[in-house]
């Protein structure tokens, strides 16, 4: 089980302290995770959410997900605001280490941190009061593992790629919402989440993947962006869930689009639209079978 900490949580149970953004937790930091799971503490991960360029992987009630998953203990919520983010490097360790009892901790060589990035392993060396492993970063393909290469993958649609570096498959979690109940109509009902602003997305279009739901795990086609067959051009998230039957609205819902298969479009009627649709699940089943 995961617990969850505020900044001003007091943890007195000795951890091992992972720090970093962990914007998306991605197998540069997975190296973080194994050699901290390697003393036997508990491990705790601080986050930062917001102030990342481009959106999030992740957002805080994903972020979770993936650290549970990962075999964390705890999480350590930051949020990225004004104040946060001038406070000295000095102050950001002095009030995390008089409230965190970290036992070891671990960080990456390029981990910066506290008002003009001024804080350096080193500084963390010199302050934490229990050793310090600083780790190199990852490449792989030789280029650095980041979240920002990640997201230019997401932009390329390359689901294969940017699920290859991160160490959860990329998913979006939603509430299903209530939409326009046009696949239903089209003989294909979907379930409809919103597009956060503070989220990054893969490129607009149709996905073939899975959903995850409280009802169990179903492929799914999966589309991003507008619908302009129908003349909205309001972002949102649709998926047909291939096999389910049933009311979803008001439940927490995963979505994974793991294979791009083409742009959004606007077909010149409903029945062309429903055609096509037809061929979507079919890929999606041949998919699913292999």
């Amino acid at each position: 089980m995961l617990t969850v900490l505020g900044e001003q949580a007091v943890l007195r149970r000795p951890c091992a302290l992972l720090l970093g953004a962990f914007d998306g937790f991605h197998i540069g930091h997975r190296t973080l995770l194994d050699a901290a799971k390697q003393t036997g503490l508990p491990v705790a991960a601080l986050t930062i959410m917001g102030g990342k360029q481009g959106g999030s992987l992740f957002l805080p009630a994903e972020r979770r997900v993936v650290l549970h998953r990962l075999g964390a203990a705890y999480t350590l919520e930051y949020t990225f605001t004004e104040q946060f983010r001038e406070t000295p490097a000095v102050h950001f360790l002095a009030a995390l280490f008089s409230r965190i009892c970290a036992g070891a901790v671990f960080c990456g060589e390029d981990f910066r941190f506290g008002a003009g990035a001024e804080g350096t392993p080193d500084l963390l060396k010199r302050m934490a009061p229990c050793p310090v492993a600083v780790l190199p970063l990852k490449e792989a393909g030789g280029e650095k593992v980041s979240s920002s290469r990640i997201k230019r993958l997401l932009a390329d649609a390359d689901m294969a790629g940017a699920n290859a570096l991160l160490c959860v498959p990329y998913f979006i979690q939603g509430t299903v919402e209530h939409g326009r109940h046009v696949g239903s109509g089209l003989g294909f009902p979907t379930v409809n989440l919103a597009l956060p602003a503070e989220k990054t997305f893969p490129r607009e279009g149709v996905y073939g993947g899975r959903a995850e739901t409280p009802a169990g795990e179903f492929p799914a086609i999966v589309n991003i962006g507008a619908r302009p067959t129908f003349g909205v051009q309001e972002k949102k998230i649709e998926a047909y869930l291939d096999g389910f039957s049933g009311n979803l609205y008001g439940e927490t819902v995963r979505l994974f689009p793991e294979e791009y298969y083409r742009p959004t479009t606007a077909f010149p009627s409903a029945e062309a639209l429903k055609e096509q649709l037809a061929r979507d699940i079919a890929r999606l089943r041949e998919r699913s079978r292999k």
